[in-house]
């Protein structure tokens, strides 16, 4: 992906987008107050790393079973931030979202949708905007995350990678969005991720997992010993702060909880319909 002139980046949309942009209808830069579950994880600042699953759990999201903590966050010893969110979704299928993750990433009006106040410029880095699957692909995006504007990368992985089983989070109409997430421009990735979808009465609940710094870090495409020894080098030169995990918390509340209320209407505007023919 062409990287964007920094003069040209801006939140929001432009007086010119709201005029003529198809999306600009789904554009509403209010934004509901943080729900009290969230509050509460705030309140409660950072818990005991044991409550808090290391990403080698990725697998148990499937138990059907919530985890000890739903909504938290943390900071282990060795660096390590771990911070998860869930998400009640009314009237939201799981399938919406796997929809949205292949389309939302080409255009940066689309990407602005999901968090108004926050989300700056996407693109995908192998420059296709024709596609419209996610995996295996990597999206360069330009975001606020509490008041620091961050260039990241977020590269899809089927959620095989991480030991979920695919077979079965079909059969249950299950989703699981999974990455490597990582700093552009920088030869590191920095953390996992998860955001898996299961279905509830009268729609979906989304369980957003960060797993970030510390022993996650490596050198891109490099693992081993080699890639041990230097991503812990490059983790302890730039440590995850508590604040920065809690701001993450925030972020992902507010953006998850924001598109769910539009997504339905979305979908249903812009996702191509398959037909038998």
């Amino acid at each position: 992906m062409p990287t964007p002139d920094k003069q040209k980046l801006y939140l929001g949309y432009s007086a010119g987008e709201l005029v003529e942009s198809p999306y600009a209808r789904f554009f509403r830069p209010d934004m509901a107050p943080l729900s009290e579950t969230v509050r509460a994880a705030l309140l409660n600042g950072t818990v005991a790393p044991d409550l808090m699953p290391p990403v080698e759990a990725a697998p148990d999201l499937q138990s059907g079973s919530d985890w000890p903590l739903e909504t938290a966050y943390t900071v282990c010893l060795d660096g390590e931030a771990r911070v998860f969110v869930q998400t009640p979704m009314p009237g939201v299928s799981p399938a919406m979202w796997d929809w949205w993750f292949g389309w939302h990433g080409s255009q940066a009006q689309r990407y602005k949708l999901w968090h108004p106040r926050a989300h700056v410029h996407v693109g995908w880095a192998d420059g296709r905007d024709d596609l419209d699957h996610y995996v295996g692909r990597t999206s360069k995006v330009v975001e606020y995350v509490g008041s620091t504007r961050m260039s990241l990368t977020i590269r899809f992985v089927p959620p095989a990678v991480l030991g979920l089983d695919e077979t079965r989070l079909a059969a249950a109409g299950e989703v699981a969005i999974c990455a490597r997430a990582g700093l552009a421009g920088a030869p590191v990735e920095t953390g996992w991720l998860i955001h898996h979808l299961r279905p509830v009465s009268g729609g979906c609940e989304m369980r957003s997992r960060f797993w970030l710094g510390g022993p996650t870090v490596r050198p891109r495409g490099m693992s081993g010993p080699l890639g041990r020894t230097l991503g812990g080098l490059a983790a302890r030169l730039s440590p995850i702060t508590a604040l920065q995990a809690s701001e993450l918390l925030v972020h992902c509340a507010q953006e998850m909880s924001h598109l769910a209320t539009l997504l339905p209407e979305i979908h249903a505007a812009f996702a191509k319909r398959r037909t038998n023919t």
